[in-house]
């Protein structure tokens, strides 16, 4: 089968969907698939384009099996509010010509990836000329998430960018989402059912799994046999809430016995490091290599997974797959009727988001108690081998794109709304 992938992240970026994108586009590949990908340079979670790939040009390579085209796009130093719009739309505009011309390659399957939304339309085009299945991957409600965090504003502005989304979303053949409450708001938006598909994150079950030894990272870091770890590690931006973060570490500076570290890179990063000045028990990481990722997952005594109130069940963080494989416990700053307090109810504990104070608390009621913690671990390991398998994931993806592919005609007769 031939698949083009449309996504403006993809690998080598570390984090988010750039990873998702890559990992897809490879397993595809090395299945014996035909993969394009049309994508930006990578320049996330930084907001900075790699320096390997400076310059405003136009770019072709094969990566592990895939034919990759990059199109060029402006990033601003400080995304917010309309910065972020024109860098969206920078992208769909200078990648479009690039789409179009893989119309000629013929592809079975177009998918379409959300972020970026301003992408959509050329995808759908793409999909139709060349008589493919249009497929729109969304892993994120990013009109959603930009009024809620209040990046865009206005009564009317918002009603109509989510009527153009509806629109957008009744265009494609198949819309697929990571979690179960994303699905339910497809339905909401005007979806029909037999159109939506879940397609959740994966996580290399192989690469990050419970470690027979103590972490390599707890020497590097001059850790005490007897410190317990509260580990954050994922991309520092706005929704993750993560001034919490030192806030509990100020209330727990007297306790020797517990480590705060915070390893990533994004955004919010000059607000962190000025809120960690001066805290003796918080270690600030960057982003680590993807094959030190199970050792730095394991490091973690405990996980905490902060999330805004404003962003609840618009996204589904991609970080906690990771936190599951490893087999530790999480704590998680969210609403138990949630996506995300669903599952780590199961493995962990979750406080109400924005309460820095009950987040203390629940931390060491954690620590104090080893025994529901290991518990909690090897819960946290079992619902990922069964749930979060990448193999199982991306072969359940496979088998209803072909399927889908095969009643085509019937699906590109679908009108646009």
């Amino acid at each position: 089968m031939k698949v083009l992938i449309y996504s403006a992240n993809y690998a080598p970026e570390p984090t988010g969907i750039g990873k998702y994108s890559g990992e897809m586009a490879e397993w595809l590949a090395a299945k014996g698939h035909e993969v394009r990908v049309v994508a930006a340079p990578p320049y996330y979670p930084q907001w900075s384009v790699d320096p390997r790939y400076a310059g405003w040009r136009y770019r072709r390579e094969n990566m592990h099996g895939v034919d990759v085209w990059r199109a060029p796009l402006w990033v601003p130093s400080r995304p917010g509010g309309i910065k972020r719009v024109v860098h969206l739309l920078s992208f769909a505009l200078t990648s479009a010509p690039l789409m179009l011309r893989q119309v000629f390659w013929a592809p079975d399957v177009v998918l379409t990836i959300a972020p970026a939304l301003a992408c959509a339309p050329v995808g759908w085009l793409t999909a139709r000329l060349c008589g493919a299945q249009a497929w729109l991957h969304v892993q994120d409600f990013e009109v959603d998430v930009a009024f809620q965090m209040n990046l865009l504003k206005g009564r009317r502005s918002r009603a109509l960018a989510q009527w153009a989304e509806s629109r957008l979303f009744k265009m494609f053949d198949k819309v697929s989402t990571i979690s179960n409450k994303m699905v339910d708001k497809l339905l909401k938006k005007g979806v029909t059912s037999d159109a939506v598909e879940l397609f959740p994150n994966w996580v290399d079950i192989t690469g990050v799994r419970p470690l027979s030894a103590a972490s390599t990272y707890r020497d590097e870091l001059g850790l005490l046999p007897d410190q317990k770890v509260i580990l954050f590690s994922g991309t520092w931006g706005a929704k993750q809430d993560l001034l919490q973060i030192p806030a509990v570490a100020q209330q727990l500076q007297h306790r020797q016995d517990i480590v705060f570290v915070i390893c990533g890179d994004g955004v919010m990063r000059p607000q962190i490091e000025a809120a960690c000045v001066g805290l003796p028990n918080v270690r600030l990481l960057p982003l680590q290599p993807l094959e030190r990722l199970g050792d730095l997952l394991g490091l973690a005594d405990l996980h905490l997974l902060t999330q805004s109130a404003d962003a609840e069940d618009l996204v589904l963080p991609s970080k906690l797959t990771g936190m599951l494989a490893s087999g530790k416990p999480i704590v998680a700053t969210c609403r138990p009727d949630t996506e995300m307090g669903q599952v780590v109810s199961r493995c962990g504990k979750i406080v109400a988001p924005g309460n820095a104070q009950a987040l203390t608390d629940v931390i060491l009621q954690c620590v104090a108690d080893p025994v529901q913690m290991t518990e909690w671990g090897a819960q946290a390991r079992a619902y990922a081998e069964h749930s979060l398998a990448k193999d199982s994931i991306l072969l359940r993806w496979l088998f209803a794109a072909e399927q889908a592919t095969v009643t085509l005609p019937v699906a590109a007769k679908r009108e646009t709304p």
